[in-house]
């Protein structure tokens, strides 16, 4: 089994920066791949960022350039830096975490709301 648990959501202004915290627990390896989504009111839920375990990266396009993730293996930990905070960035924000012998299960964590005024 695998937790996750999210931090650092919060309230911003537009251009501002926030920083989110994502804790694993349990049978997880600084290997696995772990994902940052998110999800807007009315909107589906959308992949934001990942990082796999050799710390390569990648981003949805509405995000390049503004934010990005990174990992402490030692403390299991996944950090989504974003900056230049944008309206439209206003979500809740969920850590996804892969495991398992061919990463077929997932836990996820139960959120953290961001929300960016104008």
């Amino acid at each position: 089994q695998v937790h996750v648990v999210e931090s650092g959501g919060g309230l911003v202004q537009a251009g501002g920066s926030l920083r989110l915290s994502c804790t694993a627990s349990g049978s997880i390896f600084s290997f696995n791949p772990m994902y940052w989504y998110r999800q807007a009111p009315g909107k589906q839920l959308e992949l934001v960022a990942v990082i796999d375990g050799d710390g390569s990266t990648g981003y949805a396009d509405s995000v390049k350039g503004r934010f990005t993730i990174s990992r402490d293996n030692a403390d299991l930990t996944v950090y989504l830096q974003m900056n230049s905070l944008k309206p439209e960035d206003t979500a809740v924000y969920y850590c996804n975490a892969r495991w398992g012998d061919n990463y077929q299960f997932e836990s996820w964590g139960p959120g953290t709301q961001v929300t960016v005024s104008s």
